[in-house]
């Protein structure tokens, strides 16, 4: 089998760089949720956190639409292999946004305190949930599933979980969590401000220390395709960039975030990297692995669509942007909707 050729790579890297800004952007809203979960505040506070995402959370949904999108354009043999094999945790991630979505939309919706307390609880564990799925399917991807002929998953779904997917679950979780972390310091003000940036400090170093881990655990492995000596170095500056956040807290929340967010989008591209010319790597036997251009569309349709992604991508790039710049202000309990529009100041929006 031929390696990749040029538009396959070029849309390989393309569908990289969605995931990667789906984690970066979205990975910080499944840590504020985590946060909004994890105890009961005032009602004040937590409709402050709940406003420090609540303009820019769908819109970062978006990535992942845009990156589901993609794969099956470009790479429909790709797509079919994961639905295929990761049909559950697909259902089980997709349940989980709309719960979120869900628990955003509701908990304004009702007046007692257990209704909008019990949405916390949803929003919370939804934000796990879906980090963990999210963490558990991209190692499995990279680490390789028993498949078949058809790269089909052989033996149910049980195979996922083994000690290094479980592990890059857990990873993901605490990773989106001092991301979360970090986002809640630059946003936030006064009390809140204090919580959050004490918590920041107290937890963000060792939150990201699995991360960490999996990706030296990760570096050791290179089961397919042997030692890539880029991916190497990609993840050792993610790693650097991770064990930096926690030191650049005291010199500011911009810097810390900034070195959090390069530490995801390195770590993430790291595996690319790595996973690259597979699709989605077979255990065993290693015959049975689906390549990149085996799944990969016409070549025809690739030049269509790389024409309209280098139109519309800069657009859509573009005015996401513009969006966090209107909604760069820190928010507190005393006046957390001041640089919110009226109609987002309703209880719940």
């Amino acid at each position: 089998m031929r390696d990749p050729g040029a538009l396959e790579t070029v849309w390989f890297a393309l569908v990289a760089a969605l995931w990667i800004g789906f984690f970066v952007l979205e990975g910080f809203d499944f840590g504020v949720g985590m946060v909004i979960g994890l105890r009961r505040r005032p009602l004040e506070e937590q409709r402050a956190l709940i406003h420090t995402i609540g303009p820019v959370w769908d819109g970062n949904e978006v990535w992942l639409i845009v990156a589901g999108g993609a794969t099956f354009a470009a790479f429909p043999g790709w797509y079919a292999a994961l639905f295929a094999s990761f049909y559950l945790a697909m259902l089980a991630i997709l349940a989980c946004l709309i719960l979120r979505g869900v628990a955003f939309e509701f908990w304004g919706k009702g007046e007692g305190e257990r209704w909008r307390r019990g949405w916390e609880v949803v929003l919370g564990v939804c934000s796990a949930l879906v980090s963990f799925l999210f963490g558990l399917a991209f190692a499995d991807i990279l680490g390789g599933v028993p498949l078949d002929a058809h790269h089909n998953l052989r033996g149910g779904f049980g195979r996922l979980f083994t000690a290094y997917s479980v592990f890059g679950g857990v990873a993901a979780v605490l990773l989106f969590l001092a991301h979360g972390l970090l986002f809640l310091s630059l946003r936030t003000k006064g009390r809140l401000l204090a919580e959050v940036g004490a918590a920041a400090r107290a937890a963000v170093g060792l939150l990201n220390l699995p991360a960490v881990a999996f990706l030296a655990w990760t570096a050791l492995e290179q089961r397919h395709g042997g030692v890539k000596v880029s991916a190497t170095a990609l993840a050792a500056a993610a790693a650097l960039a991770l064990l930096a956040a926690r030191p650049l807290l005291g010199r500011g929340a911009g810097r810390a975030f900034a070195a959090g967010a390069a530490g995801i989008a390195l770590g993430f591209a790291a595996l690319f990297v790595w996973l690259y010319p597979a699709a989605l790597p077979s255990s065993a036997p290693a015959a049975h692995t689906l390549l990149l251009r085996a799944a990969a569309a016409n070549h025809y349709a690739l030049e269509v669509m790389t024409i309209a992604a280098a139109i519309l991508l800069p657009v859509v790039v573009a005015y996401q942007a513009w969006s966090y710049w209107v909604f760069r202000q820190r928010l507190g309990p005393a006046g957390e909707g001041a640089a919110l529009p009226r109609r987002l100041l309703r209880d719940g929006r």
